[in-house]
This record gives structure tokens, sequence and C-alpha cells, in this order.
């Protein structure tokens, strides 16, 4: 069961309100997903914290409807 664009930014929107999200397609499957986050909340915070805070997001979909995503995360400028 793939996990669509739309689906993903809502999850990550309602951790995260104030972030920018993007989310990109990468093949056409709806399983291989690129996404650039960036939040304020992720300030101070190493990559891997902040990754981790996104894969909280998506309340363990990860590895099962949501098969790779390629994260870029970052605090704003």
């Amino acid at each position: 069961m793939a996990m669509d664009a739309a689906e993903i930014e809502r999850l990550i929107r309602e951790a995260l309100p104030d972030a920018q999200v993007e989310i990109r397609d990468l093949a056409g499957d709806g399983d291989h997903y690129a996404a650039t986050v960036i939040s304020e909340s992720f300030r101070g915070k190493t990559r891997v914290q902040q990754h981790q805070i996104v894969y909280a997001a998506l309340k363990g979909r990860m590895g099962g409807e949501l098969h790779a995503l390629a994260l870029q995360t970052n605090a704003p400028a």
C-alpha cells in the first residue's frame, strides 16, 4: 500500500505547524519520495535529531506504507 505526497505533507505539518514542506515523488510509484522540511523546531538540533522528528511525525509509516524518504532538513536562515 503506497502513501501519497499530500498525506506525508499533512502528517509533517500536523507535527510541525510552522514547517515549510516540499515533497517530491522520485519514482512515480508512491513509495519513493524526497522531502525538504524547514522548521524552527530544528534549530540547535543535529541532523539526526531533525530526521528523527520527521520520522516521528510519520507515525510509524516509514518502512511500511512509505518505503523510502530522502530527507533534507534545516532551521530557517
